[in-house]
């Protein structure tokens, strides 16, 4: 053995111990690390001859690295719809990198870690209140999630005349009809090669919203005489948090043939909340549903799952199946997950999600997602009563969608943002809506506060002050 790794093996229980410490320094001061930062490191580093051992590589970090770093998980952190980590959760993604299983197979020789895979699916669903009928994994984001969906929904439009997609490629257009996608799901028809231009845009309800207009969707359907087609709807658009009449929905798809998906990255969870369940009514109808973990299961980052009624499962396995390789077995005899999503090689993605839900239970999900939609609220009214800022949207979950008052200050909105981020006490995402500039402010982080909705007015009215608007 190379006399450094030795050494480190050797000192693994110290090491181990620095690498905690580190990481609780970092935990225990997350109120005064900076939001955004100007940092930076000149990457052209050489790479050593001679490795430095784990501690002094650890030292490196702290100082050179950990400087860029910014409070992402933090109480302030707006932007992107992204939580942060809970205690639970930062346990399970711990332990999964110390026991660095690959998580494939469920009954194979060299472990079955895929059973706890299988058991947290099991136990979001019943988080959900969606039906055994669904079967699911993980991936790394809620782009993957659509790619695996829409992925089998591809199968099966070709499957409606007879072809084999996945094996000999797409022989005809595939019709895709959707009102407010997500950028993800453009990304995901480029890469399955069905063309991010090759959709029809549905209108949108009037008064303000980013939900499907059934009426034109149900035209537009008509207009297709009898083809099959994939709908994207969306629980939770990006900019307002927007639902579509999942109803609606669930009664075209008893009149015409369609594949469903829901594109629920973080709208999904309102189904957690008594006050908020109604908005997810009847999307057990759907035929695949996207939701990330990173979001409001507030996780450490990369961690979503898709769903996939069962009914679907052929479809899945022609889709993603690894049938070239003997030493893998036969794809229709034993489930192996590298044969129904993208990835074959897996880490244990789904533990830090099983520790945070065995931990904190349907309560605690129900209060962190009443408690950032509340907030939501609170801030909105904040701006309101403000006076400088107008809202774009009303709010109808965790996202507040807004900009300066009047017309004459679009031309500021940009310079605000900037100057806002760069101080780093809060960060927030520039948006588009309805051909206005804004900014969107997402609330999914367990641990704001209306302490923390205080400190973000005053640094808004600051800026306003600092930039004379």
């Amino acid at each position: 053995m190379n006399a450094i790794l030795q050494h480190d093996l050797n000192d693994l229980e110290n090491i181990l111990n620095c690498a905690r410490q580190q990481g609780l320094d970092f935990l225990n001061n997350l109120e005064n690390i900076p939001t955004s930062n100007k940092n930076t490191i000149d990457p052209t580093r050489n790479l050593n001859k001679e490795g430095l051992g784990s501690l002094a590589a650890l030292k490196e970090f702290k100082e050179r690295l950990a400087p860029l770093m910014v409070a992402s998980q933090g109480p302030r952190y707006l932007g992107f719809v992204t939580g942060g980590s809970t205690p639970a959760s930062i346990v399970g993604d711990w332990l999964a990198s110390v026991y660095d299983q690959n998580t494939q197979a469920v009954n194979a020789q060299g472990g079955v870690s895929a059973l706890i895979e299988f058991e947290t699916i099991n136990l979001l669903l019943q988080l959900l209140d969606l039906p055994k009928s669904f079967s699911g994994g993980f991936v790394t984001g809620a782009t993957m999630s659509n790619f695996t969906c829409l992925g089998v929904a591809r199968q099966w439009f070709g499957a409606q005349s007879g072809k084999d997609f996945a094996k000999n490629g797409i022989s005809e257009a595939i019709n895709i009809l959707t009102a407010t996608p997500h950028s993800s799901s453009i990304k995901t028809l480029s890469m399955l090669g069905i063309g991010s231009n090759n959709y029809t845009a549905i209108k949108t309800m009037e008064d303000n919203r980013e939900a499907i207009d059934i009426d034109d969707l149900e035209k537009n359907i008509q207009n297709l005489n009898g083809k099959p087609f994939i709908l994207i709807s969306s629980a939770g658009t990006v900019n307002t948090a927007d639902f579509d009449d999942f109803t609606a929905i669930l009664q075209l798809k008893q009149k015409y043939k369609f594949w469903w998906h829901i594109d629920a990255a973080f709208g999904g969870f309102a189904a957690v909340s008594e006050k908020f369940k109604h908005l997810v009514e009847d999307w057990e109808g759907a035929d695949s549903i996207t939701i990330d973990c990173h979001k409001w299961l507030n996780v450490p980052y990369e961690s979503a799952f898709y769903l996939i009624k069962k009914e679907h499962m052929h479809l899945q396995v022609e889709t993603f199946q690894n049938s070239n390789a003997p030493y893998l077995g036969n794809p229709l005899e034993n489930f192996n997950y590298l044969n129904v999503l993208p990835e074959n090689s897996r880490r244990l993605r789904a533990l830090p999600v099983w520790f945070s839900l065995v931990a904190y239970g349907k309560e605690g999900f129900q209060d962190i997602v009443e408690n950032s939609t509340a907030l939501a609220l609170h801030f909105a009214n904040e701006l309101i009563e403000d006076g400088d800022f107008e809202l774009l949207a009303p709010i109808r979950l965790n996202n507040v969608c807004f900009t300066l008052k009047g017309d004459h200050n679009q031309e500021n909105v940009s310079q605000f943002l900037t100057h806002l981020n760069d101080k780093g006490k809060v960060f927030m995402t520039p948006t588009v809506y309805q051909n206005r500039k804004g900014i969107r402010a997402s609330f999914v982080n367990w641990r704001t506060t209306e302490n923390d909705i205080k400190m973000i007015i005053k640094e808004l009215r600051e800026t306003i002050l600092d930039l004379e608007i």
